[in-house]
């Protein structure tokens, strides 16, 4: 029952929170006191000790942390051809808070590029050492989703069929770009799945004009385009996250709305399920993951604050998942990253490395 490749028994998601060198470094180079190498220098340093953290707790897996990112998204987006950031009218609303004012637009032929962050797996696969080096970007469906048809530009993609054929060339072309660099390991962060089990969101997409169960299907193609030609040593896990901002979420629900569609149709190597809380609904859904090598990694270890689980709680819902879906295809991981944009959630670093030995040590139990 062992495993020795990604996804790993004991794994993360992917973020961690930002150590005050970085935080002071980021303000000084705001206010142009160091320049652009210091700062990196800087990341460098913290990215170091956060890997040397993670292999200290157990795992056989470490991620930069996310690091070099103010935001989950919004950097990779920077990143690519045909994508604009703008000043939007007001920030993404959370349960009680919202972000800063930013989104993202289509205004030009979609396209991966040189893009920045191959060098940041670069440095990351360089300090990884006997742990597997994974690198996290945004799922291809959040580009579109939050501001759908309005944030792409009609002149460049008067049909959107041709825009989602772009969306998915972009993300194939990134996932070949990364594996190149040597990235074995990639992370698909998408919280749309999720936004689509909420009977708020969904709501909310059809008042703007599109079906959700048919947007499911969209982008689930996408995804599978993006997939497709993958390289058989690639391992391509999709997390699916309800929001994570300073501790607080966006959408509640049960995967039962799009369990058959994502569950049962996208091929990815593995599903990073949040299932710390009663909004997450239970693990019926886990029934049309198909049988075989496709992992279920269950975010049962809650990020958004320091209290610890009860290790015994916690084996009692995996052995719980178990009647849905093979043990041999569960895996066991924090529910999200503590870390979605540079803020953190509301706990202390020592609390959050306590929370990734909980998971590495339950981990080491069941299996």
């Amino acid at each position: 029952m062992s495993r020795h490749t990604a996804p790993y028994r004991a794994d993360i998601v992917g973020s961690f929170l930002r150590p005050d060198s970085i935080k002071h470094a980021r303000q000084q180079f705001a206010e142009g006191a160091i320049d652009a190498q210091t700062l990196r220098a800087v990341e460098d340093e913290a990215i170091l000790q956060v890997v040397q953290h993670q292999c200290d707790c157990g795992l056989n897996v470490v991620t930069d942390g996310e690091f070099r990112r103010a935001w989950w998204h919004f950097d990779f987006f920077d990143g690519l051809q045909g994508v604009e950031r703008y000043d939007s009218d007001k920030g993404i609303q959370f349960n009680g808070v919202q972000t800063k004012a930013h989104g993202v637009r289509v205004i030009g032929k979609l396209g991966f590029g040189s893009h920045p962050m191959l060098n940041d797996f670069r440095y990351l696969k360089s300090i990884s050492g006997d742990a597997q080096p994974k690198m996290t970007i945004p799922s291809p469906s959040v580009l579109h989703f939050r501001g759908g048809r309005k944030d792409i530009d009609a002149t460049v993609y008067p049909d959107l069929a041709d825009y989602f054929d772009d969306l998915a060339t972009t993300w194939r072309d990134a996932i070949r770009a990364f594996y190149d660099a040597g990235c074995r390991y990639l992370q698909l962060d998408d919280t749309v799945w999720a936004y689509l089990c909420s009977d708020e969101q969904r709501q909310q997409v059809r008042e703007r004009g599109d079906n959700p169960d048919e947007l499911a299907k969209i982008y689930a193609r996408v995804l599978n385009k993006a997939l497709e030609g993958k390289p058989d040593d690639l391992t391509i896990g999709l997390h699916v996250c309800r929001g994570n901002f300073r501790s607080t979420w966006i959408s509640s629900g049960g995967y039962e709305p799009v369990a058959q569609v994502l569950f049962g149709s996208v091929n990815v190597d593995a599903f990073f399920l949040e299932y710390d809380n009663d909004r997450s609904g239970d693990f019926a859904p886990l029934r049309f993951v198909r049988p075989g090598h496709q992992q279920v990694v269950l975010g049962l270890i809650t990020t958004k604050n320091g209290e610890l689980e009860n290790p015994e709680g916690v084996k009692a819902r995996l052995a719980e998942a178990a009647q849905y879906v093979a043990k041999a295809q569960i895996c066991l991981s924090p529910q999200c990253g503590f870390a979605s944009t540079e803020e953190g959630n509301s706990l202390t670093e020592a609390q959050q490395w306590q929370k990734v030995r909980l998971v590495t040590e339950i981990a080491a139990d069941v299996w």
